[in-house]
This record gives C-alpha cells, sequence and structure tokens, in this order.
C-alpha cells in the first residue's frame, strides 16, 4: 500500500510515499535520501525492492533538492545541512510510530553523504545505514569553487544546477570524516571501481572510518 505523507520541514513541506508492506507490523522503516538535483521519483525502483522484501519505506524529496521536487523550496536555498534538516524532520515524524520497529537510511549520491552526516548525529534513532557512492567528494568540489580570497561566489553552477553561496559555504564548514566515526551501528557502502563523479577512494576511506561497515566495489563492465 502506497499513500503519500507530507513532513514539515524547516524550509517548508517535505513531500514523500510511505509504502506498507503486506503482513502484520511493525516493520522496520527505511528512508530512501535521492542525489544532488533528483527528487523520489529516481528511487522508486529502490522502493519497490524493500517493501518486497518486507520493510516500510519513505521515500521523499528533498526541500529545494531539485527542479522535479514535490516538496517546497528552491534550489537556491539547498545545502548538505537544509538536506540534514529536512532527513531530521522525517525520523522526527516517524520514530515513535507503532507501525515501525526502527528506522533506517538509504542515501545514493549526496543523499549518502546527508545520511551518513544525520546517522552519526542520531545514533539512537538509526539502526542501519547504506550508502550508494556517498559524494563525500562533494566537499573537495565546493573548496574548489572558492575565489582567491577564500569567499564563494554569490551562485555556482553544477551539473547544469544553479546553487546558492550558502550551499559551498554550509559543505566546507565541518569535514564528514570527523563526523561519521561517532555512527556504531552496521554500514554498507556500495560503490562502483569506474565512477566518473564520485572516486572510490571516497568510500575506501570511509569505510576504514565507520567502526562497523563493509565496503562492496561493484567492477565496471569491460
Amino acid at each position: 500500500m502506497k499513500q503519500i505523507c507530507y513532513v514539515q520541514g524547516n524550509l517548508g513541506r517535505i513531500y514523500g510515499e510511505l509504502l506498507l508492506p503486506e503482513g502484520a507490523g511493525p516493520h522496520e522503516l527505511v528512508v530512501l535520501s535521492h542525489g544532488f538535483g533528483g527528487d523520489g521519483w529516481g528511487n522508486e525502483d529502490v522502493a519497490d525492492y524493500f517493501a518486497s522484501k518486507g520493510f516500510a519505506v519513505y521515500n521523499f524529496d528533498f526541500c529545494g533538492g531539485g527542479y522535479g521536487s514535490r516538496s517546497d523550496g528552491d534550489m537556491l536555498d539547498m545545502t548538505v545541512l537544509t538536506e540534514a534538516e529536512d532527513l531530521s524532520a522525517v525520523i522526527d515524524a516517524f520514530r515513535l510510530d507503532a507501525r515501525f520497529s526502527g528506522i533506517s537510511l538509504w542515501g545514493a549520491s549526496q543523499g549518502g553523504f546527508v545520511s551518513a552526516y544525520v546517522a552519526a548525529r542520531r545514533p539512537d534513532d538509526v539502526k542501519k545505514l547504506v550508502l550508494e557512492f556517498p559524494a563525500i567528494v562533494l566537499q573537495d568540489d565546493a573548496r574548489a569553487r572558492a575565489n582567491a580570497d577564500g569567499s564563494f561566489p554569490a551562485t555556482s553552477t553544477v551539473f547544469g544546477n544553479v546553487i546558492g553561496r550558502k550551499y559551498n559555504e554550509d559543505a566546507t564548514s565541518f569535514d564528514l570524516y570527523d563526523r561519521i566515526g561517532a555512527y556504531p551501528h552496521p554500514v554498507l557502502i556500495l560503490h562502483g571501481d569506474a565512477d566518473p563523479i564520485v572516486p572510490l577512494s571516497y568510500s575506501q576511506r570511509a569505510v576504514n572510518v565507520f567502526p562497523d561497515a563493509e565496503l562492496i566495489v561493484m567492477k565496471a563492465c569491460k
């Protein structure tokens, strides 16, 4: 069963679709976080897969997360930290819901970065973490957009999407590797060995920082 379910976030209403599997609960809830410039449409196959395995799923759009987002907000206002606030709002909306036995996070690319950040901040509320090619590289990419004096331009264009100065400021305001060691629960990282956007080396470093993590490297087709 699928139902539209809105959550209130700091930048406005967050649109999401809640999938409940067949059978009596409670079920573990998996929250899906999409990548930069994307939306939940791109994760529907992932949502269907988890639901087929007996998980409940919440598949949502970050506020301002992409031009196809059904949530409120604008990409000029979106940053990794506003997305972290959205994900925390989703966790707060469901963590005491009797239909669910606990919450795990799945995130791809920037959604993986945000999921790792939030899990490290809220380890008591996140049972497990699955990261697909987590875009930890975005911090180095943001640093490379700085002006000579260390400031950032008012806007930048990334993969055809216009972002604001605050995106780069927030992305460079901390080091994710300094945070993720605080997450003690199981982590699975999936990453391709020929990823042209997020180099595998970032996940190879991350798997050694998380206390309980496994990295599965997917080989490119020859």
